[in-house]
C-alpha cells in the first residue's frame, strides 16, 4: 500500500494538511505535529508501527513534491453558488463526514446548509457528545479558512475580541487589533467559539451585533476615530454550549443571543453507534472489550434517564474513548474502569452512592460480560465500595 505524505498550508490560525490530490488529513493529525512540519518546511508522512498504531512522522518536502503529478484541478470542496448546484452539494455532503464523528445523516445536511448559507449555528448536547468535533469537521469538510477561539477561557473578553491599548516610547500610546478582529474580516471565514455558554457575559455583549443578520458589525472604541469594522461576506460562526444545570461553571445564556443562532442538537449515542465508533477508532482492541465499555456507556446513561436513576450522569463518549484508549495500551477493563470512571461518581451515602453502582455495572461485564440484573437489590449490600 502506497504510503500518505501531506504538505501542512496555513489557513487562518489554523493548519491543514493535504495530499498531492487535494484530500485532508487535519483532523488525524495532532495541532503540535502539523505546526512543527510547518516550522520546519517539512512534510508529513503516515506510518504505522509495531502495535498497528498509525502516527505521523516528518520527511522532507521533497518526499511530498514525488507523490504530486500534473493536474489542473485539485479535490478540496469549494461551496458552489448556482442554488440547483447548491441542492446537489447539500444532499450529497453526507459523504464528507468523517468515520470518526456518528452524527445522523439529517443533522449533518441541516449543518452543511446552514454553514452554507451564512447561517450563525449553536452546538448543544451533554459533555463529550461531540460538539466540537462537529464543529471542527464542519470546518475540514469546507474548503474556508478557519479561525478558533475558546471563550471559556477568556479572562477578558474585550482583549480578546476586540484588542488591547499598548504603549511605546517612539510610537506613543497605539491600538493593536485582536485576532478575532482580524477573523471578521476574512471573506468566507468559519469561525468557531467554543464554550459559548462558560464566556463571559462582556463578550456576550460584544458578539451581539456582530451576530445579528440586521447589523454584522464591531465597533473598535479604543481606536482613534472609533473605526466600525464590519463582518466580511460568506463569514460563518460556529459555536458550542454545554446547556443545563449540571454544568455548574457555564452561565444562563442570554435569550437574545440564543435567537441569534440556529440550534443543532447533538444525540447521545446508543449501543450500536458507540460500539461501531469505538471498533474504528481502536481496530487493534478486542472486539468482547470494546462491546462491554459501550454495553457499560449505555447502561449508565439509561439509568441516568430512568424515572428513578441512581446516576445523575452517565458515561459520556469521550471517557468511552478515554477508556478504550487504555484498553489498547494494555490496561485491563476494571483497571480502566478505576481511572476513568469511578472518579465521575461520588462515594457520598455507602452502599446506596453512585460509586457503588457504578462498580456493580462494570463488574458484571468484568466478570461475565453479561448485563442481566444489573442492579439487583440483593447484591447492594455486598457491593465493593
Amino acid at each position: 500500500m502506497n504510503s500518505i505524505v501531506v504538505k501542512i498550508e496555513m489557513s487562518g490560525n489554523r493548519y491543514n494538511a493535504f495530499d498531492s490530490d487535494g484530500n485532508k488529513y487535519t483532523s488525524e493529525i495532532g495541532t503540535s505535529t502539523r505546526k512543527g512540519a510547518y516550522e520546519k518546511s517539512m512534510a508529513l508522512e503516515r506510518r504505522t508501527g509495531k502495535g498497528g498504531r498509525t502516527y505521523w512522522w516528518k520527511v522532507p518536502m521533497s518526499e511530498f513534491e514525488a507523490t504530486s503529478v500534473d493536474v489542473t484541478s485539485n479535490m478540496s470542496v469549494e461551496v458552489p453558488s448556482d442554488h440547483e448546484e447548491v441542492l446537489n452539494f447539500i444532499h450529497s455532503s453526507y459523504t464528507l463526514k468523517p468515520r470518526g464523528l456518528v452524527m445522523k445523516e439529517l443533522k449533518w445536511k441541516y449543518l452543511i446548509r446552514s454553514a452554507v448559507r451564512g447561517k450563525n449555528i449553536l452546538m448543544t448536547g451533554p459533555s463529550g457528545c461531540g460538539k466540537t468535533l462537529a464543529a471542527k469537521s464542519l470546518v475540514n469538510s469546507l474548503d474556508r479558512p478557519d479561525f478558533y477561539f475558546n471563550l471559556g477561557a477568556t479572562q477578558d473578553p474585550r482583549s480578546t475580541l476586540i484588542g488591547n491599548v499598548h504603549f511605546d516610547k517612539k510610537k506613543g500610546t497605539y491600538f493593536s487589533e485582536s485576532l478575532f478582529v482580524k477573523a471578521i474580516q476574512t471573506p468566507n471565514a468559519v469561525i468557531l467559539l467554543d464554550e459559548l455558554s462558560r464566556a463571559h457575559p462582556d463578550a456576550w455583549n460584544i458578539l451581539m451585533t456582530v451576530l445579528d443578520e440586521g447589523q454584522r458589525y464591531m465597533r473598535l472604541d479604543e481606536e482613534d476615530g472609533q473605526a466600525t469594522i464590519n463582518v466580511a461576506e460568506g463569514v460563518t460562526f460556529i459555536a458550542t454550549a454545554n446547556i443545563g444545570n449540571e454544568y455548574t461553571s457555564t452561565r444562563v445564556m442570554d435569550k437574545a443571543l440564543m435567537d441569534r443562532f440556529i440550534i443543532v442538537e447533538m444525540d447521545v449515542l446508543g449501543e450500536e453507534e458507540e460500539y461501531g465508533l469505538l471498533s474504528y477508532m481502536f481496530p487493534h482492541v478486542n472486539d468482547d472489550l470494546l462491546k462491554a465499555t459501550a454495553s457499560i456507556a449505555f447502561g449508565s446513561r439509561s439509568e441516568a434517564k430512568s424515572e428513578n436513576g441512581r446516576f445523575t450522569n452517565g458515561i459520556s463518549t469521550r471517557t468511552s474513548v478515554e477508556l478504550a484508549g487504555l484498553l489498547f495500551d494494555g490496561f485491563g477493563l476494571s483497571e480502566a474502569a478505576e481511572v476513568t470512571i469511578y472518579p465521575q461518581y461520588s462515594e457520598d451515602g455507602g452502599v446506596e452512592s453512585e460509586r457503588t453502582y457504578i462498580k456493580q455495572l462494570v463488574q458484571k461485564f468484568v466478570d461475565d460480560g453479561s448485563s442481566e440484573d444489573l442492579f439487583n437489590e440483593d447484591e447492594i449490600e455486598t457491593a465493593n465500595v
